[in-house]
């Protein structure tokens, strides 16, 4: 069972982590040079919330159904099970294709050249920059909920 625990914490921690930097990386206030960078680097990233959050959420699931944390029918389960779910629309549904779109532009070879940040692709920056505060506030109500759980 501690092996579970831990791997479901491992694995949460790995997996939602990326979701932090996010902002961070794609911060509003910065140049073209730094935001090449910064997606090279999220690109990077992008396998561990996949991956991890997937053996986070399957680990959750059999801990609650071997472990004594009572009935699947309680809130914090279904509230951590809400986030997770959320958080994971945010990233994938709605992050992933504007930074890729924001990216094909940042590494199109035709604006290689370019110096600036154009206003179209800023307020995209802007956008995806403002979902990862969203989704990470999602995920440390969703920490919140499993360190705080009954």
């Amino acid at each position: 069972m501690k092996w579970l625990i831990l791997l479901h914490v491992l694995s949460s921690i790995i997996g939602v982590g990326p979701t932090f930097f996010g902002h961070v990386l794609l911060r509003r206030k910065q140049s073209l040079h730094d935001l090449r960078a910064s997606l090279r680097i999220g690109k990077r990233l992008e396998a561990f919330p996949k991956i991890g959050g997937s053996i986070a959420v399957l680990s959750g699931l059999i801990l609650i159904w071997v472990g004594n944390y009572g009935s699947f029918a309680q809130l914090w389960l279904y509230g951590s099970l809400i986030l997770y779910v959320l958080i994971q629309v945010i990233v994938i549904g709605i992050i992933t294709p504007n930074q890729k779109k924001l990216a094909g532009w940042v590494f199109d070879p035709a604006n290689e050249r370019a110096q600036e940040i154009p206003p179209q692709q800023r307020s995209l920056l802007g956008k995806v920059s403002s979902l990862y505060y969203c989704a990470s506030t999602l995920g440390v109500l969703l920490f919140i909920f499993m360190i705080m759980k009954p």
